[in-house]
């Protein structure tokens, strides 16, 4: 009717702003490959905000990890950042090129002067120690607990931390150290007990401290 103001189907501009439109999702496709995949393919990949890992020749993709997952992660990171000497650091998922693979630990002990060159990713030979926080997942626990570890020993990785959130006496910690027929389990704690290593430098907590919330 007439003084009535126009209809129009568009929203104004008002309404955009406080309704902003989702993320397009970016999508990439990877040529086919008879003879598996490579370090050199796996480093070309874009990012995507997933994990993606190489492992024998496919791709491996898992989506980011949860809170707790993420928590802990981080605060094994700084346990081991406080502890370490000058000539290491300590990073977060950071590509890790071990043979043939590509593998994105959840921190990693490496040296001091190649992490802090800015590299795209690090070699087995630059790492002296990889931490692994358990998935929950039937196929991220075998991951876990049977794929990547000999993938790291294989490597010659000195060292190899995994931390359990799962189960009543998590959180859990187990440190292994490499030997002639691979990793040599030598030290594990429960929360509320104190775990104590040497490898790859000295370093002593309560795995309760990597769940919950700290206290005030």
């Amino acid at each position: 009717m007439e003084g009535d103001e126009a209809m129009t189907a568009l929203p104004d501009d008002g309404w955009l702003v406080a309704h902003a439109p989702p993320r397009r999702v970016r999508l990439f496709v990877v040529p086919p490959s008879n003879d598996g995949y490579t370090v050199e393919d796996w480093l070309k990949l874009p990012e995507t905000g997933e994990r993606i890992e190489l492992i024998d020749g496919s791709f491996v993709v898992s989506p980011m990890p949860k809170s707790d997952h993420a928590l802990a992660a981080k605060r094994l990171v700084r346990i081991l950042d406080d502890a370490r000497p000058p000539e290491y650091e300590v990073v977060e998922t950071i590509n890790l090129e071990v043979g043939e693979d590509g593998l994105i630990p959840d921190a990693v002990v490496g040296l001091a002067e190649t992490i802090a060159a800015g590299v795209a990713s690090l070699t087995a030979a630059q790492v002296v120690c990889v931490v692994e926080v358990v998935s929950p997942g039937k196929v991220n626990r075998r991951r876990d607990y049977e794929i990547k570890p000999p993938i790291y020993a294989a490597a010659g990785i000195a060292v190899f931390i995994r931390a359990e959130l799962m189960g009543d006496d998590a959180p859990r910690v187990e440190v292994f150290n490499l030997g002639a027929q691979g990793y040599e389990l030598i030290a594990e704690a429960k929360a509320g007990d104190i775990l104590t290593i040497s490898e790859p430098f000295p370093v002593s907590f309560d795995p309760a401290v990597l769940a919950g919330q700290r206290p005030r």
